[in-house]
């Protein structure tokens, strides 16, 4: 029996459709959390997925400042930076992103960083959006997202 790959005109006609979930973040595990929503960011779940091809929904995550971390990741996760010039390496860890009001960058890294390395992960990250709080849903209110079941 023949598998049938769609190319890649037929895969982008059939994917065409994307649709918009929305994701509470609230008491939700990071990691866990991070897996569902890239798989969904990739269209794992859908009938027309190729791996070369972007066939991913769109995600908005809100209330990404409830999220939980098990054990000490909160002390010590620590999220590295370099500039690109000489002593510009910087270490934040997730305890002062957190109270710096930045726990958005904790859920977008987690999320990215479990996108495959390849040439798709820039555009499968750009469809994805996090907020701190419910108030960035009101932004996209005309895609009308759906709750997305985790």
């Amino acid at each position: 029996m023949r598998t049938y790959v769609p190319s890649g005109r037929e895969a982008e006609e059939l994917a065409a459709g994307s649709t918009w979930y929305v994701v509470d973040a609230t008491g939700q595990v990071l990691g866990r959390l991070a897996t569902r929503v890239a798989r969904v960011l990739m269209g794992k779940d859908k009938p027309v997925f190729t791996p070369s091809m972007d066939t991913g929904d769109h995600v908005i995550v809100i209330n990404a400042d409830r999220i939980k971390m098990t054990g000490n990741k909160l002390e010590q996760k620590v999220y590295q930076s370099h500039s690109g010039f000489p002593g510009g390496w910087k270490e934040v860890p997730a305890k002062r992103l957190k109270a710096q009001q930045r726990a958005d960058r904790i859920v977008r890294e987690a999320i990215v960083g479990m996108l495959p390395k390849n040439k798709l992960q820039a555009r499968r990250a750009r469809k994805l959006r996090v907020y701190l709080d419910a108030e960035g849903l009101k932004r996209h209110s005309g895609q009308k997202p759906q709750p997305l079941a985790l």
